[in-house]
């Protein structure tokens, strides 16, 4: 009832309130963990450590976030999935997913310091360490490594508490952590003058603070508790959470890949120039830590919108998702025009933040080189915060490929060929402009596609009253079937309802769903039919869809707490595998006799027909994976697998002479 209060909630507020309540900590959270990755680099460069100890963080960032990518993997995973359970009211499968990711996060954290401890050097070099900053990044690296799984834990764990409905303590982790970097960088660095070693120090205590507040809550967890088993790897039940957090994985490695192929492009082109290889590392160092608060501050608006709009596009209330849309792109635009003012008009004030350099050469190159890239590698910031939140309202509205368009087409498409390329043409300041002009042509894509899907969103057709009620049952048996497209299942489950004289559910689960959650039936019909080849997962895990499949489960049951009935589609086996009277059906028939089925229900072309079964059985595969882990039609699931081609009649027999059979 509080679920369908909230759900509600989402349709009606005024929108505004709404960001205002679900955006407001979302981005407080995002801009403190923005915090850890700026603040040793802002006391470092006020340093003696100066523009080589900034060169130096420069380097060791991208492997945080490699170790971030898999903690944010985890954490993502396990969050979503606890959020699905909730719905289920599934807390056995909650428990072991959550502390199975904890193990795993620890044995991941461990492994990556395996790796990287005996190839540090090799892997700093990598990504840019000179000979002048290479035993400055080793020293930091050192330490920053040995923390690495309490680090990675504390990233996978918060984002559970998040999703376990306590998001202040989960930002009260991170605050602490922050703030006590802050206090603890100037005591080591400039009080102890332990260097690069002081604020490596500084930062792995604040993460171990952050640590233990984190792991303080999971005794005082709300919709779940762990148990010693739970820490007992279940890949099984692990593997669902796995799939919901492939998505953060692969944003955080797009980040790694651009850090490297961008650090290595400087490094090469910078030694050629005067500049040397220093001065460019320090600065796009700095560049990407500025860039990562304002980008931070887009981000955790649309996040936070994410549950609006993927409750108001599953609802059907399009001027509310318009409304959305635009309100979000008004204020990603404020930012980031503010932002290109600043880096425009005094990008050395920016620079300037991080201290003025003492160990190299050649300072006025320092500046100048500072100068160029805030005034021509953000030029178009505004574009890349409006590309970026453009892709995670897609991901909220229930379309991967058009969030993957927009996501990538910057980032990979553009920017890593043209930042290879240009500097052939442009030397250094050639990796300077790929940015900008990746931006412009991200923006034309992320326009058309923002067109083109909006002008699809038609006004919802008002309709007459379609409410739908639980049809009179009494205890006795559940009969699940699931089928093949083709195989005529549906025809089958109304005979044996009629033979048996029990109540027939299939379009009936979804009006009954609509009803519970507030969200459209025809939405929630079309659940398989939606999900695009190649990223059914990807499709699945979003939002509004989990909402939907959510709804649907509950109904499920319902329907069987009511009484015996027959069930059509929608992984009622599975949902129901807790039910003991449930006879669990699987219909299916040879190629040739589904071709022609659909022919005659549906007046397709034998190749139409071929091709719609492939792409509606792959569907309904990749829904019942996505949502129990196991493989569609594999016979160890049901209790009967029927092949139709012997006939409707035939096959409703079977099954009624089998469910007569169980009775006796």
């Amino acid at each position: 009832m509080e679920q369908e209060k909230k759900s509600l909630f989402l349709g009606t507020e005024k929108i505004s309130k709404l960001m205002i309540k679900f955006s407001v900590p979302c981005v407080l959270s995002l801009l403190v963990s923005a915090l850890y990755n700026i603040v040793d680099q802002i006391f470092i460069g006020n340093s003696e450590l100066s523009a080589l100890g900034n060169a130096a963080t420069g380097v060791v960032f991208p492997i945080f976030i490699i170790a971030q990518a898999f903690a944010w993997c985890y954490g993502d995973g396990c969050a979503a999935y606890l959020n699905i359970c909730q719905g289920k009211n599934d807390s056995q499968n909650a428990h072991r997913s959550i502390g199975t990711g904890i193990t795993v996060t620890l044995i991941s954290g461990i492994v990556l310091m395996a790796i990287f401890y005996p190839l540090k050097t090799q892997i700093l070099t990598l990504f840019g360490a000179s000979e002048n900053s290479i035993d400055y990044a080793i020293e930091y690296f050192d330490l920053i490594l040995a923390f690495f799984p309490i680090f990675m834990l504390s990233n996978m764990m918060n984002a559970v508490i998040r999703a376990d409905g306590t998001p202040a303590w989960s930002m009260a982790s991170m605050l602490a952590g922050a703030l006590t970097n802050i206090i603890l960088d100037p005591v080591f660095i400039f009080g102890a003058k332990w260097g690069m070693f002081g604020a490596a120090l500084a930062t792995v205590i604040g993460q171990t603070v952050s640590f233990v507040i984190t792991f303080i809550y999971f005794f005082r967890t709300k919709t779940f508790k762990l148990k010693l088993k739970s820490f007992i790897p279940n890949f099984k039940v692990f593997s669902g959470a796995l799939q919901l957090g492939v998505s953060s994985f692969i944003t955080q490695m797009t980040i790694v890949i651009i850090s490297l192929v961008c650090n290595i492009m400087l490094a090469k082109y910078g030694a050629m120039s005067h500049y040397g290889v220093d001065i460019p590392i320090a600065i796009i160092g700095i560049e990407s830590k500025v860039f990562t608060v304002v980008i931070n501050l887009v981000v955790g608006i649309v996040l936070g919108c994410q549950p609006i709009i993927s409750y108001n596009m599953g609802a059907k209330r399009y001027d509310r998702v318009k409304e959305l849309y635009r309100k979000i792109l008004l204020c990603t635009v404020v930012i980031g025009l503010a932002s290109t003012l600043l880096f425009e008009l005094a990008p050395n004030a920016v620079v300037g933040m991080f201290g003025t350099p003492t160990n190299i050469p050649n300072p006025d190159d320092y500046w100048k080189f500072g100068e160029l890239t805030f005034r021509i590698f953000l030029c178009l910031v505004t574009f890349t915060c409006t590309v970026k939140m453009t892709s995670i309202f897609f991901q909220a509205v229930g379309k991967p490929i058009h969030a993957v368009a927009a996501s990538m087409i910057r980032d990979i498409i553009c920017f890593i060929p043209l930042i290879i390329i240009l500097p052939a043409f442009f030397e250094i300041e050639g990796i300077l402009y790929a940015a900008p002009s990746a931006d412009l042509i991200a923006m034309i894509v992320a326009a058309i596609l923002t067109v083109t899907f909006m002008k699809t969103l038609k006004a919802k057709p008002s309709e007459e009253s379609t409410d739908t009620v639980l049809k009179p049952s009494s205890k006795g048996v559940i009969i699940t079937i699931a089928r093949e497209h083709g195989s005529s299942g549906k025809q089958i489950g109304k005979i044996v309802s009629e033979r048996l004289g029990i109540p027939f559910y299939y379009k009936e689960m979804t009006a009954l769903a609509a009803q519970e959650s507030g969200l459209d039936k025809e939405f929630i019909s079309d659940l398989n039919a939606n999900a695009p080849a190649m990223l059914h997962s990807l499709y699945l895990s979003t939002d509004v869809v989990q909402q939907a499949i959510a709804a649907q489960d509950k109904v499920i049951r319902k329907i069987a707490d009511n009484g015996s009935c027959v069930i059509v589609g929608r992984a009622a086996d599975h949902v129901l595998r807790d039910y003991e009277d449930t006879v669990r059906v699987f219909i299916y028939a040879d190629a040739d006799y589904k071709i022609g089925r659909v022919m005659e229900v549906y007046g397709d072309s034998a190749e139409e027909a071929k091709r719609n079964i492939h792409r509606s059985d792959e569907a309904r595969a990749s829904y019942y994976k996505n949502i129990s882990g196991l493989n569609w039609g594999d016979r160890h699931n049901y209790e009967l697998m029927l092949d139709s081609s012997i006939g409707l009649e035939a096959s409703a027999d079977i099954i009624c002479d089998y469910v007569r059979g169980r009775s006796k």
